[in-house]
């Protein structure tokens, strides 16, 4: 593949309105990400079973969204979409401090403000994903999401120690006020890029069904991409058990503050942008394939000393600091290079679809791994249940041994050579 010089992005001044959107929804994204459990938890007095519907609600849109956008994404400006995504959170976040204000916040609330935020969330990552290649070279595609990564990164440091210490000042729905700014930024930033957005690929309307079905069909069919795909849902399912419970546990069981929780989750930030900076220099020197299997199987371990942790916030802030740190360093790196690598190999004209299913297929499992999670919680505890989420993880490597991948040095230059349709 082609070199362009590492500041080539950066002179790109519409690259960087995107990048500087991404940046500020990031940054907030955090705080309602940690916002509304901690809502939940501290406010409202949610259960395991609780918590686990409101992560289930918050990833369930992946689904419906990932099934029913694909084709709407490919045949649209795919700029005003992500714009349309950024009102729509910011609406509907904003109705949470003012319910809070009002001393009628209820749970009820929180799982259709998670529902509405999350549908719009999918929505913009399906355009997003499907805009970047329209927007940079094919060969800054790599260096474009690990900037983004790193940016990710920094918001993950930064947006839980400000969460942490906003919900133990105040009463955790309003700290969620700053995101519906964020947003409201983002939409501006977006507005603001000059390039025109090349018009969408001529094609008849297609059935939704039928949409659906070339999304899963061109992905699952290249050798490359199929054990991208593969990997992630069982990454998703056993994710699932986390997002219903590393709160609670870390809560509940650990004895962390608000303020140490949102120190701890702050760490994975720093292990983040690791992760944004040895992705790249990792792939050259041990190539695509075995750096992305081999992230995946030390994701696994990292993950496994989170339920080693002992019920002691001293103590057990350390344990899950340093999953933190670990993990999220792998995961980034697994990430970036799998993104990368659907959005080089895929034909521009489908990818809003295969994001599409790849976005229903997570989301799916995320929220069927959210709810077995939150009933596991409630009958073996939430340490059990978490050891349950962590073999789910280590399975995921096992399906990224077929195929070419794991023997694959370089990205590839452009999509393969198969049919879109």
């Amino acid at each position: 593949m082609s070199q362009s010089p590492p500041d080539a992005l950066w002179r790109d001044r519409d690259f960087a309105r995107l990048w500087m959107a991404q940046s500020v929804s990031a940054f907030g994204a955090r705080i309602t990400r940690e916002g509304l459990p901690l809502a939940a938890v501290l406010s409202l007095g949610a259960s395991p079973g609780q918590v686990g519907l409101l992560a289930a609600i918050s990833h369930g849109p992946a689904l419906l969204v990932g099934l029913a956008a694909g084709g709407f994404v490919d045949r649209s400006r795919r700029r005003g979409i992500m714009m349309a995504a950024d009102l729509v959170r910011a609406a509907v976040l904003a109705t949470i401090p003012i319910a809070a204000l009002l001393g009628v916040l209820t749970l009820p609330q929180l799982y259709i403000a998670a529902a509405l935020v999350g549908a719009a969330s999918v929505l913009f990552e399906i355009a997003d994903h499907a805009y970047l290649p329209s927007l940079v070279a094919r060969e800054q595609i790599g260096r474009a999401n690990a900037s983004f990564s790193a940016t990710e990164s920094v918001a993950e440091i930064g947006g839980p120690a400000l969460a942490g210490v906003l919900f133990q000042g105040l009463a955790a729905p309003l700290a969620i006020a700053a995101n519906a700014v964020t947003y409201l930024v983002s939409a501006g930033f977006l507005f603001g890029i000059r390039r025109t957005e090349a018009a969408p690929h001529p094609e008849a309307h297609a059935r939704w069904a039928d949409d659906v079905r070339l999304g899963f069909g061109v992905a699952l069919r290249d050798p490359l991409v199929r054990p991208v795909f593969l990997s992630s849902w069982m990454q998703s399912l056993g994710g699932g058990f986390f997002s219903a419970l590393y709160i609670l546990f870390c809560v509940e069981v650990v004895g962390l503050t608000p303020a140490l929780l949102g120190l701890t989750i702050a760490a994975g930030g720093v292990g983040a942008l690791a992760g944004a900076a040895v992705a790249g220099p990792a792939s050259r020197r041990l190539g695509v394939g075995p750096t992305f299997v081999g992230a995946q199987v030390l994701v696994a371990l990292s993950v496994a000393i989170i339920p080693l942790s002992p019920p002691n916030p001293g103590a057990g802030m350390v344990f899950l600091v340093t999953s933190q740190i670990l993990g999220d360093l792998l995961g980034v790196t697994t990430m970036i290079l799998g993104t990368t690598l659907i959005q080089t190999v895929m034909p521009v004209q489908v990818l809003g679809r295969v994001n599409a299913a790849y976005k229903a297929a997570t989301g799916g499992l995320v929220v069927l791994g959210a709810l077995l999670g939150g009933m596991l919680g409630e009958v073996i505890g939430v340490r059990g249940a978490i050891w349950v989420g962590v073999a789910g993880l280590a399975a995921a490597p096992l399906l990224s041994l077929p195929g070419p991948l794991r023997r694959l040095r370089d990205m590839p230059d452009g999509p393969a050579d198969q049919p879109a349709t």
